[in-house]
């Protein structure tokens, strides 16, 4: 069985929109595109450099898709050229509704159900599929716990509002922390696998206080 992996950029208060760039995605207003930029150091570059280290195929939404079509197949001669070889070389599976054909080479489509084809991908033989952005499609992969392990590039900003990685709807479930780095720009980079279920307890006192009672009461 193929591992999914997600990467993703996020800030304190947990907006991944639109990290690399202000044209990258304006939508809703979004005014602080790019944000990425200021705070990109060296070892925040080794860390998705070791992302694709190892041979892997993309899984795309839609909309990262297109953000990416529009330029790793144009920057095999610039700085990026390492992974805009690998990117060009892997094997892109998007999952759309309003489309099915795509022109960067090596793209397929997940079909009409991405879900039920992206799981009879995921059970063949073949490298790790990596997530890249894909912010709504990462919802699904979310509610149907298919991401094996996440790794989170958490900067010390906050944009107060944009897209977030974690929107209602997701399915609860534990984490187990695997690997966290701090970076001199002051990102972390945090990897996680799902661990089981929410656990659950209680910090109350066994004998509770009468104004506690009458709390809880209150809140029913």
């Amino acid at each position: 069985m193929r591992k999914i992996t997600a990467t993703t950029f996020v800030s304190l208060d947990g907006i991944m929109q639109a990290p690399g760039g202000p044209e990258e995605d304006p939508t809703g207003g979004f005014k602080f595109g790019g944000w990425v930029v200021p705070l990109f150091d060296d070892e925040l570059g080794a860390a998705i450099g070791g992302t694709f280290a190892r041979p892997f195929d993309l899984l795309l939404g839609r909309k990262t898709y297109d953000i990416f079509a529009a330029h790793w197949p144009y920057a095999e001669n610039t700085s990026d050229a390492e992974i805009a070889f690998a990117f060009n070389k892997a094997t892109k599976y998007v999952a759309s509704r309003s489309r099915r054909d795509f022109g960067w080479a090596n793209t397929e489509w997940l079909g009409e159900d991405a879900v039920a084809g992206l799981k009879k991908i995921r059970s063949g033989e073949g490298p790790d599929l990596i997530v890249q952005g894909s912010g709504d499609f990462l919802q699904t992969l979310f509610r149907h716990r298919l991401i094996d392990e996440l790794t989170l590039l958490t900067f010390p900003i906050l944009l107060g509002s944009g897209k977030r990685l974690f929107r209602d709807g997701l399915a609860p479930a534990a984490l187990q922390l695997v690997s966290s780095k701090s970076t001199p720009s002051g990102g972390v980079v945090s990897t996680y696998r799902p661990s089981g279920e929410v656990g659950t307890g209680s910090f109350a006192l066994e004998d509770i206080s009468e104004v506690e009672r009458e709390r809880r009461a209150s809140l029913t």
